[in-house]
């Protein structure tokens, strides 16, 4: 049951945030005049890191059914 509902919230944020081909694009390039060619390696880095971290700190925590 629990993961019905983790799976169905999945794929409504999925359908509510979708994005296509221009619009991606169009995210790059904001990205890029914001912060330069210099700073993106950097940034990415620390995402990286952070997702790692975030990754990590779950597969610690496992959830536990309740009747």
């Amino acid at each position: 049951m629990i993961t019905f509902v983790k799976k169905y919230h999945m794929q409504s944020i999925c359908l509510a945030f979708s994005l296509g081909g221009p619009e991606i694009i169009v995210i790059l390039l904001v990205v890029l005049l914001l912060f330069g060619g210099r700073k993106i390696p950097e940034l990415m880095k620390g995402l990286g890191k952070g997702i790692k971290e975030f990754k990590d700190a779950s597969k610690e925590i496992e959830p536990t059914e309740e009747d």
